[in-house]
């Protein structure tokens, strides 16, 4: 069922068994899996079917520390969410992603990755994705032409991606809609959380539009499902009965805020041509690709964080600018287009250089940000015209996460040069060991994690191992803003299985 709230009587009561607030992959994963229940669920979302600017703006803000995207343009304020633009990569998490490693200041999750593999397959098939098979050897018998580079296993490995092309506001809009017990509440943007007097318990959820009206939402549970700079936005704004916010008693809420690191490193010269269809990609048309990896033992033994090396040909990436200058566009339409332009044109020059394609490539990084308190949200002075502070954005970054990067390539140049099949050149910001700054040049992934942190120890998080939030026995968290440490995949996969996990959870709480 759909009702637009612009169309709704000022100061209407919504009411249902479960709210979720946000309507992106986490939101709607898990209305799907209350789909057909014996209770009524609401789905609020700030803005409707299509892009709108003026609710998009919404999302505006200020950033500082390491250069970033706008604000306005890193996240989708429609029904889908940001999968309206998303490139489909899809890992699971590994199992040290979880574990307390004493080289990662505050890393550690209360759960492990067996706690996620039930959900990790329920959400393959949410993501349209194969099998719940991420091993290597499944896949080189099931595609043709991945052979892998010879390297020793017990120092690199190939970490394997599928690839969906969901996009949840195409993909589930008529299922929701045409739901009987899910009630979608479009242009429905959450401003204020109510609580009780003791603030252990959600009373209702402000919501207001451009339309003037304001309503309020009532129900037994309450899920932010926002994404994670809003989720911390709107709980620090929800301040008129704890002055630093809800869940915030511990000054934890919009800390550690934290991204993937994509930058391009070094350079790869093969010996000679190595024919594989394992390290490349192609959107809508691979099923299953690799990334090189370092192992866990490796990682250990090193003290570095986990990450992942890419090849792209070195004559189409030396004409491919950053997307860090290319995505400076507050709209974010304006910015996908900035960027496709420049990748046509890279591939335009490409093709006059194909002597270099098969044996010269780009390295790319993607890599876990290390966590850190310093690397936050916070509100800014400046209100958005629904009367919410807007958030900021400081992101820093440490010397674990530069050495990190540099040590990576170091190993993979050692192991490439052992195998004889090629040797690395770093790039020049990585050349300097002293050097722990990051060039301007650098990428985020758009992945936003981190910001409500899971941790059974108040003090240490602000939602426990079921994403509850400390202290309210009623308000959830969802998505990778739970993330205690954000691995070296891309989120969507976990932050999905992470929602389903939750849902559970609530569905054990209704009975």
């Amino acid at each position: 069922m759909h009702i637009d709230a612009r169309e709704l009587e000022n100061n209407s009561v919504i009411e249902g068994d479960i709210c979720i607030v946000g309507a992106g992959a986490a939101g709607i994963s898990i209305a799907l899996d209350w789909m057909d229940s014996a209770y009524k669920v609401i789905l609020l979302e700030g803005g409707g079917f299509e892009y709108d600017d003026k609710v998009q703006e919404l999302y505006a803000g200020k950033t500082t520390g390491q250069k970033y995207f706008p604000l306005k343009s890193a996240r989708l304020h429609y029904f889908g969410g940001t999968t309206g633009h998303w490139a489909g990569m899809c890992a699971p998490f590994d199992p040290i992603d979880f574990k307390k490693r004493d080289w990662v200041p505050n890393s550690g999750w209360p759960i492990s990755k067996k706690d996620f593999d039930p959900f990790y397959a329920k959400a393959n098939k949410i993501l349209k994705l194969g099998p719940y098979n991420y091993e290597y050897e499944y896949w080189y018998n099931e595609l043709p032409n991945l052979t892998a580079f010879p390297l020793d296993d017990k120092v690199v490995w190939n970490k394997i991606w599928q690839y969906s092309q969901a996009r949840y506001g195409d993909l589930y809009k008529k299922a929701i809609v045409e739901s009987k017990n899910i009630h979608l509440y479009t242009y429905a943007n959450a401003v204020d959380i109510k609580a009780d007097d003791n603030i252990s318990n959600v009373k209702e959820v402000i919501v207001k539009n451009y339309a003037g009206k304001t309503h309020k939402v009532k129900a037994k549970h309450f899920v932010m499902a926002c994404g994670t700079i809003q989720n911390a936005r709107i709980l620090l704004a929800s301040n008129s009965q704890a002055p630093q916010g809800l869940g915030n008693d511990n000054d934890l809420v919009g800390r550690y805020f934290q991204e993937h690191l994509e930058v391009a490193s070094a350079e790869l010269w093969l010996v000679k041509p190595f024919s594989t269809n394992l390290y490349s990609w192609e959107y809508g048309v691979t099923k299953a690709s690799a990334e090189l990896a370092i192992t866990e033992e490796i990682q250990t033994k090193e003290k570095i964080l986990n990450g992942t090396a890419s090849l792209t040909p070195l004559s189409l990436a030396k004409y491919q600018k950053p997307r860090m200058e290319t995505w400076q566009n507050s709209d974010p339409r304006k910015s996908l287009e900035n960027m496709f332009a420049n990748w046509g044109e890279a591939a335009e020059k490409a093709k006059v250089e194909k002597g270099n394609i098969e044996r010269a490539f780009q390295l790319n990084t993607r890599i876990e940000q290390a966590p850190n308190p310093s690397s936050r949200i916070t509100l800014g002075g400046e209100k958005d015209e629904l009367g919410v502070r807007r958030a900021n954005l400081h992101w820093e970054l440490t010397a674990l996460d530069k050495y990190s990067v540099r040590k990576i390539y170091q190993i993979l140049g050692q192991q490439l040069g052992i195998a004889g099949i090629g040797r690395i050149r770093l790039n020049e910001f990585l050349r300097d060991p002293n050097d722990n700054t990051f060039p301007d040049s650098t990428n985020g992934g758009w992945h936003h994690m981190g910001t409500t942190r899971m941790a059974n120890d108040p003090k240490k998080g602000v939602v426990d191992s079921n994403c509850q939030v400390h202290g309210i026995s009623n308000l959830f968290i969802a998505g990778a803003a739970c993330y205690p440490t954000s691995g070296a995949p891309n989120p969507t996969l976990t932050l999905t299985a992470l929602s389903l996990r939750l849902s559970d959870f609530l569905k054990n709480k209704m009975i």
